[in-house]
C-alpha cells in the first residue's frame, strides 16, 4: 500500500445522519450529508476511534437555526455571537438563489478545552503558533441540499471580543483532511490506485485568508466586538493573531515512558490513540504535538514540536492523553520550558499517563481554560 498525502480545505464526508427535531449535534454540517462512495482508508485503531468519538461527543455542538430566508436574516449563537446573511446570499448549486425556509448550522470553538475536544489546534500550516479569538464553521442547507454563498457576498460575524492591542486580526481558512491514495487489486484482480480523504492527524492546518474582503477582523472598541465576514461555507475559519515571544525557540520532544500506544506512529486518519497538547500560559492557544518519534526504544515513544518552534523560558501546561485497551489514561503538567542541555539541540519532557474516568478526562481537559 502507497500513501501520498496533501493537505486540502474543507472536511470529510461520514456516515452520519441528523436526526429531524435535533438542535445540536456534535458533528460538523458536511457529515450529515449522505457518504460519498469511497474506497476506505485501513480502519483506525480501535482504542483512537473510541478517544476521538469521547472528545467529540463531549465537545463543540453545532448549533441548528431554521430561518425564512425573505430580506436576509440574522441568528445569535448562545456565545452571544451574531451571523448575518444578506438577502440572495445564499444560492443552489444550479446558481439560482435559495428562498424560503432553510437551516444554517454553525459551530464556535472559543477556548483551549473547546480546542483539544474538536482537534482544533492553533498553529499555521507551518507551525507557526497562534493566539485564538475564535474559530468558526457555518453551512445551510435547504432539505437535504447543500447551499453556498453568491460569489460577491458573505456571512457578517460580530463577535464580543476583549480589548486586543490592534486595529484588526488577521482571519485563517482551515485545513482539516488529507487525501490518500490506495493502491490494491480489485474484483477482477487488476492492481488499481483510488484516492479517499480522511481526516489529518494534526488536527487542521491555518493558512491566511487570501480574499481582502475577508483577511481581517475589524475590532470596534465602542461596543467591544471583532467584525469579520466569512466569504464560504463548510469550510472552518479563525480568527488569530501570530503568537510573540521573542525568545530563543527550541525544539521539544515528549517521551510516554508507560502508556504510549503504539498504533499511533501508524495512523493515518485523525484518530490516534495518544494525543500530546501544550497550552500557553495565559494565552488562548493550544499547540498540538503530532509528529511521531521514529524507531524510539521502549520509553522514548511519543511526539516531537516543529523544529525550533517553542520559545524557551515559556510557561505552559501539557495534556497527554492516551487509549489503550479500552482504558484511558492522561497526565496533565505545568511546564517552563528550559534551554536544551549543552552539546544538544532539543528539550524533553518524560509522561507517565495514568488511569482515568471518563468524567476525570473532561475536567482535566476543561481545565486547560484556566492555564
Amino acid at each position: 500500500m502507497s500513501l501520498n498525502s496533501i493537505y486540502l480545505a474543507g472536511g470529510i464526508a461520514a456516515l452520519l445522519f441528523l436526526g429531524a427535531c435535533t438542535k445540536q449535534v456534535k458533528n460538523d454540517a458536511q457529515d450529515l450529508s449522505v457518504a460519498r462512495a469511497t474506497t476506505e482508508a485501513a480502519a483506525p485503531d480501535p482504542n483512537g476511534l473510541r478517544l476521538h468519538q469521547f472528545l467529540r461527543a463531549n465537545g463543540p455542538a453545532l448549533e441548528r437555526f431554521d430561518v425564512v430566508m425573505q430580506e436576509g436574516v440574522t441568528v445569535r449563537t448562545k456565545s452571544g455571537k451574531t451571523y448575518n446573511i444578506g438577502r440572495n446570499a445564499l444560492i443552489k448549486p444550479d446558481g439560482s438563489p435559495a428562498t424560503g425556509t432553510i437551516t444554517l448550522y454553525i459551530k464556535e470553538v472559543s477556548n483551549a478545552a473547546g480546542m483539544i475536544f474538536a482537534d482544533k489546534p492553533t498553529a499555521t500550516s507551518s507551525g507557526q503558533p497562534l493566539e485564538s479569538f475564535g474559530e468558526f464553521y457555518v453551512a445551510a442547507k435547504q432539505g437535504s441540499v447543500d447551499l453556498k454563498l453568491r460569489p460577491d457576498s458573505g456571512v457578517r460575524v460580530q463577535a464580543p471580543a476583549p480589548k486586543v492591542n490592534a486595529d484588526r486580526i488577521p482571519m485563517w481558512n482551515g485545513d482539516t483532511t488529507i487525501t490518500m491514495d490506495l493502491t490494491g487489486y480489485n474484483y477482477v484482480n487488476q492492481l488499481i490506485t483510488v484516492t479517499t480523504t480522511v481526516s489529518a492527524n494534526k488536527g487542521v492546518d491555518w493558512d491566511p485568508v487570501t480574499n481582502p474582503a475577508s483577511a481581517f477582523a475589524l475590532f470596534n472598541g465602542s461596543n467591544g466586538t471583532l467584525n469579520f465576514r466569512l466569504d464560504s461555507l463548510m469550510t472552518w475559519v479563525n480568527c488569530d493573531r501570530l503568537m510573540s515571544n521573542p525568545n530563543p525557540k527550541t525544539t521539544v520532544l515528549g517521551y510516554f515512558a508507560s502508556n504510549y500506544n503504539p498504533a499511533t506512529g501508524t495512523s493515518y486518519v485523525g484518530e490516534e490513540p495518544t494525543m500530546l497538547f501544550f497550552k500557553p500560559a495565559g494565552i488562548n492557544s493550544v499547540i498540538k504535538f503530532y509528529n511521531t518519534i521514529f524507531t524510539p526504544p521502549t520509553g522514548f515513544e511519543g511526539f516531537l514540536s516543529y523544529q525550533n518552534s517553542i520559545p524557551i523560558g515559556q510557561a505552559g501546561t501539557f495534556l497527554a492523553i492516551s487509549s489503550v485497551a479500552g482504558q484511558f489514561y492522561a497526565e496533565q503538567r505545568d511546564v517552563v520550558v528550559p534551554a536544551p542541555p549543552a552539546g544538544q539541540n532539543y528539550t524533553t519532557f518524560t509522561f507517565n499517563p495514568t488511569p482515568v474516568t471518563s468524567a476525570q478526562l473532561i475536567a482535566l481537559i476543561t481545565s486547560m481554560n484556566t492555564k
